[in-house]
């Protein structure tokens, strides 16, 4: 990483917020990844605003981060800057139904804050493992839930440094995307509209879907949720448990035998590993079934 740009960013950033060969094994829930040239934390949004157009400026790649829990970061590290929102975690009332969220909110608060203000509709989230802004770029979804059926609007750095605000009309959102998914914004805060409830029925709700989840995901291992997308017509799990691989691992990196959809690490497990057991699903996948599954998960640095 070039010098003279660590020294801009000491003149935005607290340098105890700014860390050279910072390892990603630290800051994604695979609990794998290398070091990468630059990890910054911005403060607050100027901040936030200020780094991304000096990075811009000097030509240096970056990447975004939430809470890494739908990130693998190869063993060889990232060549580049990446942006963590760990301190962007704002969450406050607009008015009677809005809460205003910052991108680095986790989704789990989110749906704490709204439970203890009364508003339902959220419930769905509570277990997404994750941010807010994150959430909104994959438009993440359970349990028949979606954030497309809850972001009113969202605030963003357009690639020419503004804030600009995208209603929910314009995000255009589908099955695990949106029209921000591989586009040159940075989500900095998000608007959520709910609806008036009582807070021991969503709290009950809340409760219910924890059961499940702990009943059906391996929550016991380092992972990265749903690996792969749902193909069309099917189910990811389904498909690998068809292909008999229930249970296949690289290493320490192994389908979970309690929900085929999931891959854990189930102790030392590299980045390596784990991708090569997703190309291995892909690929028997498509000789048993003919479907060619999709990781959901995000694939940074070199593999």
């Amino acid at each position: 990483m070039n010098k003279d740009v660590i020294n801009a960013l000491k003149n935005i950033i607290p340098s105890s917020e700014l860390h050279i060969n910072e390892k990603m094994s630290r800051h994604t829930t695979f609990k794998t990844g290398g070091p990468v040239s630059l990890f910054l934390r911005p403060e607050n949004v100027n901040q936030l605003k200020d780094a991304v157009a000096l990075l811009r400026r000097a030509e240096v790649e970056f990447f975004v981060l939430g809470n890494g829990s739908n990130l693998l970061v190869s063993d060889k590290g990232y060549d580049g800057a990446v942006i963590s929102l760990g301190n962007l975690t704002d969450i406050h009332l607009e008015d009677d139904k809005t809460i205003y969220a910052e991108a680095g909110a986790m989704n789990s608060s989110i749906a704490a804050f709204a439970r203890d203000n009364a508003l339902t509709g959220f419930e769905f989230a509570a277990g997404i493992p994750g941010t807010i802004g994150g959430a909104v770029i994959m438009n993440a979804g359970a349990y028949g839930g979606e954030m497309k059926m809850v972001v009113k609007e969202v605030r963003a750095l357009s690639s020419f440094g503004e804030i600009i605000r995208i209603d929910r009309n314009t995000l255009n959102f589908g099955y695990r995307t949106s029209a921000l998914k591989g586009k040159d914004f940075v989500i900095t805060s998000v608007r959520i509209e709910l609806e008036e409830g009582n807070t021991d029925e969503i709290a009950d709700k809340m409760k219910e879907l924890a059961i499940k989840r702990k009943e059906k995901q391996p929550l016991e291992y380092p992972s990265a949720g749903s690996t792969f997308k749902r193909p069309e017509g099917y189910f990811a799990g389904k498909l690998i448990e068809d292909a008999g691989l229930r249970g296949y691992s690289v290493g320490d990196a192994c389908v979970s035998e309690k929900h085929c959809g999931f891959v854990v690490n189930k102790g030392n497990a590299t980045s390596a590993d784990i991708y090569k057991l997703i190309c291995d699903v892909q690929k028997k996948v498509k000789e048993s079934s003919g479907v060619k599954l999709e990781p959901e998960v995000i694939m940074l640095g070199k593999f």
